[in-house]
C-alpha cells in the first residue's frame, strides 16, 4: 500500500463494508464483490489492501469533451445544451458489442494516471460554456467518490445540472449519495430482458436496474431509457415488448424511451439492426401507451423528433443531436392544444 499511497488517484472508498479475516464486501453496485486482501472486484477498479477498501480512480480521467446533451441521449432535459463530459477506465458490466471498449475495458494504472481536481473540471466546463456536468462514456458508478466532489462544488458555482449516463447497476446507496451531492439527471441503459444481461453483460439482476429507475424517479431526478437493439439478440417482439411493459411499470409513460440502433464493435459482429425494427418497437410503445418513444442511431428519421402525444403537433425537431426547432411554450406546454409537455430545465438552444 506505501507505493500506492503516492497516488493522488487512489483513496479509501466510501462503499464498502469489513468481513472477516481481512476480506471487505464493496457496495458500490450491486455485484457486491466480496475481496480478499491484495484482490480487486469484477471492475478492477477497487483493491483491498489490508482490509480496507481503496478506489483505484479517483479523478483519473481517460476523456473529458463538451457535448450536446442530446448525444446522451436527453431529450426532455435541459434541451439545446451542453454539459462538460468526462469518464475513467472499466465497468462493472461485460457487454461484448461496447462501443467505447477502449476505455471501458482497460483496467485502470495509478502510476500512469491523469489526475484531475474536482476544481479543474468544474473550472473547464465554466471556461467552455457549458451549462452541465455530466459521467459518461463507461460506467460512471465506478467514480462515483470523486464525482461526489464534483457534482457538489459544480452546483455550488452555478453549473445548472449535474447527471449520469448508467447501466444503472449501483446500490441504493450509491444512487441517494449522488442525489445529494446534486445529480439530477439519469440515463439508464436497459440491455434486455433476464436472457440479455446473463448472456451478454457479464451476468446482472435487471430487476435492480429498474428498481433503481423507479427509485430515481421518487428521488426527484429526471429520468430516460434507453434500449440498445441489438440484432439477433433483443430486437424480437417479445423481448421489446418486455421493455415496454417494465417501463411502464417502474417509469411511467411521460418517461421518455430511447430505442436505438446497434452497430458492430468490440468482440460482435451481427449486422447493424434494422431500422424497421426500430420503428416495430417505437410503434409498439405508443400503443402500449409510452407517450415520448424515440429512435436512436438513425440520424434524421422522424422518430428523433418530439410531438404532442395529444394532438400530434411537432414540438422538438431533431437532426441527431442538433435540435433544429423548438416550439414547446416557456411554461412547457404544447402551443396548439395546451397540453403539458415534461421538460426539465430550460431550452437553452439557439
Amino acid at each position: 500500500m506505501k507505493v500506492f499511497s503516492v497516488y493522488p488517484t487512489v483513496k479509501e472508498a466510501l462503499f464498502y463494508e469489513r468481513l472477516s479475516d481481512n476480506m471487505v464486501r464493496c457496495t458500490l453496485c450491486e455485484r457486491k464483490c466480496e475481496i480478499a486482501d491484495g484482490g480487486v472486484g469484477f471492475c478492477r477498479t477497487r483493491r483491498n489492501f489490508g482490509g480496507k477498501l481503496y478506489t483505484l480512480i479517483y479523478g483519473d480521467i481517460s476523456a473529458v469533451e463538451s457535448r450536446p446533451i442530446e448525444i446522451k441521449p436527453f431529450f426532455h432535459y435541459w434541451p439545446g445544451s451542453t454539459a462538460l463530459t468526462f469518464s475513467t477506465w472499466s465497468c462493472n458490466f461485460d457487454c461484448v458489442w461496447c462501443q467505447n471498449y477502449h476505455l471501458s475495458k482497460a483496467a485502470p494504472n495509478p502510476a500512469k494516471a491523469v489526475y484531475h481536481s474536482p476544481e479543474k473540471i468544474v473550472e473547464l466546463a465554466l471556461a467552455y460554456g457549458d451549462a452541465g456536468l455530466c459521467a459518461s462514456f463507461q460506467e460512471p458508478t465506478l467514480l462515483t467518490e470523486w464525482v461526489i466532489q464534483v457534482f457538489s462544488l459544480g452546483k455550488s458555482r452555478g453549473i445548472k445540472y449535474c447527471c449520469y449516463v448508467s447501466n444503472g447497476y449501483m446500490t441504493l446507496e450509491a444512487l441517494k449519495a449522488l442525489r445529494d451531492a446534486g445529480m439530477d439527471g439519469l440515463k439508464i441503459d436497459v440491455k434486455g430482458d433476464c436472457e440479455t444481461y446473463m448472456g451478454y453483460c457479464g451476468g446482472a439482476d435487471v430487476e435492480k436496474v429498474w428498481r433503481n429507475a423507479a427509485e430515481a424517479k421518487r428521488l426527484g431526478l429526471h429520468v430516460e431509457i434507453v434500449n440498445l437493439v441489438v440484432s439477433g439478440v433483443n430486437d424480437d417482439e417479445n423481448t421489446l415488448r418486455w421493455v415496454i411493459e417494465k417501463h411502464l411499470k417502474h417509469v411511467g409513460p411521460e418517461t421518455p424511451l430511447h430505442f436505438t440502433r446497434y452497430f458492430p464493435a468490440y468482440k460482435f459482429h451481427n449486422p447493424p439492426t434494422k431500422v424497421e425494427t426500430l420503428e416495430k418497437a417505437y410503434e409498439m410503445a405508443r400503443k402500449t401507451g409510452v407517450l415520448y418513444p424515440y429512435i436512436g442511431n438513425v440520424t434524421g428519421h422522424k422518430y428523433e423528433n418530439t410531438y404532442c402525444p395529444n394532438c400530434g403537433e411537432k414540438l422538438i425537431k431533431r437532426y441527431g443531436y442538433y435540435v433544429l426547432k423548438y416550439a414547446i411554450t416557456e411554461d412547457r406546454k404544447c402551443p396548439k392544444c395546451g397540453t403539458k409537455i415534461p421538460i426539465t430545465g430550460q431550452f437553452l438552444g439557439k
